[in-house]
């Protein structure tokens, strides 16, 4: 049994640390905030997506990136402002395009073995999190655009994801509250749904249920790793300095500054996402709303059905820095998509939110000791976080118990 201290109470920070005091170990989660899950895990898309791991590593990814700039409203913004760490982030990303096909199999591989294992945590804590077994419709509006898509089809069920191709007739018998006109699209009726946010907050109360001990409330001040141990000194309110065998960090877009604290290199770039949680506040708005899972492809944009009274859609992607800025021009484009397809749905109580998802330029999560081997990182899992950090965190036991 070993003392670990986990830095990070995000849904990738609460799995490894589920995952770690199952194994017997003795777990201290860390973080800034008060709560759980308050950061990049509040208020996602909300797919648990195998069909959605295709890496974005590709030319066609850059050149519309370089058309979309001085578009406020567009699915992908850059922000021309250079920085060595943006700059550095773009070049690595573009030397892994040789990667696409690999890393897009591998990325499916894992997030069909992360969801069956956590419905299998979700059942056994007894957690209650919205989940929505209905599949993921993805929809295309143009030829061009379905063309693409088949290939990248290819390569997921190649990983062994059941995903096909649906027709028009098909798409409006999948979701028959959907509106407007498609070339065609692919459904994975594996695929499903729900609230991260409710599961990471039920996940960290069966930790201590376990034993394990959430330090909340209490950031990191100062870290020093040796070869017998690693100290961390704790910001107030609590204070004081925690001694611990190992140390994981899963800090999400922090990690890589507090790997360079530690003499390691984690590339991690913050890629800003945003999102409404729409109130389906009356009976009308609740029977317009979907209850399948979709992704529109142009737009970029995902939805969830999150019970029977909220409706999430999420999407664009944002390299901005560290800001976290929830911005107008960012929003109304998703209100707008929501009135366009969903007609019948009221937007009036609309809830806006914003967080910066972790990407490593090969958009593969970084699971794997530091330069000193008391250090373990499990992060960088850019936009599909929700999707394999019940993987990860296995990964991670196996890596630290020496499997």
């Amino acid at each position: 049994m070993a003392r670990i201290a986990v830095v990070g109470s995000g849904i990738t920070g609460i799995t490894s640390a589920y995952a770690l005091v199952r194994a017997g170990h003795e777990v201290t989660v860390i973080d800034r905030h008060r709560y759980p899950a308050m950061e990049t895990s509040f208020a996602n898309g909300g797919q648990l997506s195998a069909s959605n791991a295709e890496v974005w590593n590709s030319w066609g990814t850059i050149l519309k990136g370089l058309r979309w700039m001085t578009q406020p409203s567009a699915p992908l913004l850059l922000n021309p402002r250079p920085s060595w760490h943006k700059l550095s982030w773009l070049a690595e990303f573009c030397g892994q395009i040789g990667n696409y096909r690999a890393h897009s199999i591998q990325t499916a591989r894992l997030a069909i073995a992360a969801r069956e294992h956590l419905f299998r945590v979700a059942e056994e804590e007894d957690i209650a999190f919205d989940l929505e077994r209905r599949g993921i419709l993805h929809v295309y509006h143009d030829a061009d655009g379905f063309r693409q898509a088949d290939r990248a089809n290819a390569l997921l069920r190649e990983a062994g994801l059941d995903r096909y191709p649906v027709t028009p007739a098909e798409i409006a018998q999948i979701e028959p509250a959907l509106n407007g006109t498609f070339h065609g699209g692919f459904f994975t009726p594996s695929d499903s749904t729900g609230d991260i946010h409710k599961f990471t907050r039920g996940l960290a109360a069966a930790c201590e249920r376990r034993g394990a001990i959430l330090r909340l409330g209490a950031g990191v001040e100062r870290i020093v790793a040796s070869e017998r141990d690693v100290r961390l000194e704790l910001a107030a309110p609590d204070g004081g300095t925690l001694i611990c065998d190992r140390l994981v960090v899963c800090a999400g877009v922090e990690s890589r500054r507090l790997a360079a604290r530690l003499g390691d290199r984690v590339n991690i770039y913050p890629v800003k996402g945003y999102s409404i949680t729409v109130a389906l506040n009356d009976e009308a708005s609740r029977a317009a709303a979907p209850w399948v899972s979709l992704l529109d492809e142009s737009a970029k944009i995902v939805t969830s059905r999150l019970g029977a009274d909220r409706f999430r859609v999420a999407g664009t992607a944002e390299f901005n820095g560290y800001n976290r800025d929830i911005r107008d021009d960012r929003i109304r484009p998703l209100i707008a998509w929501t009135q366009r397809l969903f007609p019948g749905v009221e937007t009036d109580a609309v809830v806006p939110w914003a967080g910066l998802r972790p990407m490593t330029p090969s958009m593969m999560p970084v699971v794997r000791a530091g330069r000193n081997p008391r250090v373990l990182y499990n992060t960088g899992h850019g936009h599909l976080g929700w999707t394999l950090s019940a993987a990860t965190a296995e990964m991670l036991r196996g890596l630290l118990d020496g499997e």
